[in-house]
């Protein structure tokens, strides 16, 4: 049953999208509209806008938009209930839970439980006789109970059955256990254990919740770590671990480390706002959620190659998220676990030096290049220079930009001017691709080119024009929907995907009640509610009179017709012959 009327009526008034949005994004006054970074892609120029008159927003620059609660989803990361109990609670409501038929949520409460039970399942076995190889393993890495019980860390069993036999135990079928992705379907179809014989992290979301785990194997199989694939509750993409413990801390500072041990072996020696990706490299949603909690990140990877080369990947994501960006480099090719171990007692005073005295990543990448040079010849020069004036060219200060083209000017004796020069001329080219890209995307969305949402566009580039036009200005004024409805039923449309919106849309606006993006946000993907939210957006600033509205009708209606002709002209004559046999027939 879905939501009372009233509910979501009562909700969206108390939802002011300004306000939300303004929690997470530093908006400017725009005439009527707002526009800031958009917090969903990292951009130098603003593009994303808040329209607070009919409550929606878009970013121009990727495409995503909706109204209030397609952007709590988004940027919460949550489901549609998730995000209308969000919003209730931020607004003092209570939800109406009665009438709510939420199989999705259910399902997802279900997999939550069963991720809750097994890790206390593997908690429980580590601490028991069976779990002695896990636990050794643990306080050879100089673990102590406290943190081990502090992480929840536990060891699955190598029997492949335990975990499955116990969870059957509490009520959890077969199914179940594989959609939490804690077991694997064998080849007689039953449920087997995915992580026997491994010591096991559980990975916990900013709410509390077991997400997911990741097992390190205690042999010598590959691979050595195995992780949660995505789930319904759970996505690497857009999660870190430890995240949940860094973010109480309230630092304006995050450690970036390669995995979960460096991390726990951070947090035992002090340093508690430590975070790690899980088993991948660093995405921008995680970058972006980084940025929800600190204002400076210090990227804290493995010396080895494998390490410095996620280092380089990792920083402009960081830069690109609002972040400022330190790197520090252990000695000695240790990783952070190793050096705090190494030094006894002493390891928490020697990190905290490294830390301190660590560079931020403009420092980090000119050592790298100069590195690999041989400042003596006027080829190591040459190189260096190259190298370091299009690192220098990424940076958005250009006080930054000059003091460290003093510096460069200074080690190789090139005059200051010069090296200035070939900045901007980088600058100017890295700007040049950047309004490329952009304008290419713009003539893919134009002309509905890769447009999986409308894969229909393309080939009716006229009429699915007209038709977001149209559906964009009923959006805007709910005035002009008894005049569609009467010349345009909704099988008039050629697009499937915009007679499903334009049919939506025209229901609610007659249904006599003030309409809103809001009002059909349930009805649609969050990609298709972004959709409609541009086609909202690009009729922002358009003057809509009844003239465009018949206007749009008309191109509709000839484009129908024309297809209805091109069909007919397709049919072969003995097809027209065999129909109106048929038709004599039934008249018999």
């Amino acid at each position: 049953m879905p939501l009372p009327e009233q509910f979501m009526q009562d909700l969206k008034m108390r939802s002011d999208i300004t306000d939300i949005v303004s929690s997470y994004v530093n908006l400017r006054r725009a005439g009527r509209n707002l526009v800031g970074l958009c917090p969903f892609h990292g951009e130098k120029t603003p593009s994303f806008n808040v329209y607070p008159e009919n409550g929606s927003f878009y970013c121009f620059g990727c495409g995503v938009g909706g109204d209030v609660i397609t952007f709590v989803r988004k940027i919460e990361n949550l489901d549609y209930m998730e995000a209308i109990r969000f919003l209730a609670e931020r607004a003092g409501m209570q939800v109406p839970e009665g009438h709510v038929d939420d199989g999705l949520g259910r399902l997802k409460g279900r997999l939550l439980e069963i991720n809750r039970e097994t890790a206390r399942f593997y908690h429980s076995v580590l601490m028991s006789a069976e779990g002695a190889p896990g636990l050794e393993y643990l306080q050879k890495r100089a673990l102590s109970i406290k943190t081990i019980r502090h992480f929840g860390l536990g060891y699955s069993p190598g029997s492949h059955f335990a975990l499955v036999n116990h969870l059957k135990q509490k009520g959890y079928g077969d199914e179940e256990l594989i959609q939490a992705n804690v077991a694997f379907r064998s080849r007689r179809g039953g449920a087997v254990d995915r992580f026997a014989g491994r010591v096991m992290f559980p990975i916990i979301d900013l709410r509390g919740n077991v997400i997911a785990f990741g097992g390190r194997i205690l042999t010598d199989e590959k691979p050595k770590y195995l992780n949660t694939s995505d789930t319904l509750v759970f996505h690497k993409s857009n999660s870190l671990f430890a995240l949940n413990f860094a973010k109480n801390e309230n630092s304006e500072r995050l450690i970036l480390a390669e995995g979960y041990m460096d991390v726990i072996a951070l947090h035992q020696a002090g340093f508690r706002t430590a975070v790690a990706t899980l088993g991948t490299a660093l995405t921008s949603e995680q970058a972006r959620i980084m940025a929800k909690y600190a204002r400076e990140v210090v990227v804290c990877y493995d010396a080895d190659e494998a390490g410095q080369k996620a280092t380089a990947r990792a920083i402009p994501l960081l830069r690109d998220a609002g972040l400022n960006v330190k790197v520090l480099t252990v000695p000695n090719g240790k990783d952070p676990d190793e050096f705090i171990r190494s030094w006894g007692d002493q390891g928490y005073a020697r990190f905290r030096q490294l830390l301190d005295s660590t560079g931020n990543d403009v420092e980090y990448r000119l050592q790298k290049v100069r590195q690999t040079c041989n400042l003596e010849t006027a080829e190591g020069r040459v190189r260096y220079l190259t190298g370091a004036a299009e690192i220098l060219s990424t940076l958005e200060s250009r006080i930054e930009q000059e003091v460290y083209a003093g510096r460069l000017a200074e080690e190789t004796g090139v005059d200051k001017y010069a090296v200035q020069q070939q900045i901007v001329k980088n600058a100017a080219k890295r700007k040049r691709q950047r309004e490329q890209k952009s304008f290419q995307a713009f003539q893919q969305q134009r002309t509905g080119t890769r447009d999986t949402i409308n894969p229909e566009k393309a080939s009716h580039l006229r009429a699915a024009t007209a038709e977001e036009s149209l559906i964009g200005a009923l959006c805007r004024f709910p005035e002009f929907g008894e005049l569609a409805a009467n010349k345009l039923p909704p099988e008039k449309m050629v697009t499937a995907f915009n007679r499903r919106v334009y049919q939506s849309v025209l229901g609610h606006i007659n249904s006599g009640k003030a309409f809103s993006l809001a009002d059909i946000a349930g009805e649609f993907r969050e990609e298709e509610i972004s959709a409609v939210a541009g086609m909202i957006a690009r009729m922002q600033d358009v003057v809509v009179r009844q003239a465009d509205i018949e206007e749009y009708i008309r191109i509709l209606i000839e484009e129908n017709e024309r297809l209805c002709a091109e069909k007919a002209d397709s049919c072969h004559t003995q097809d027209i012959q065999s129909y109106l046999q048929t038709l004599k027939s039934m008249k018999k």
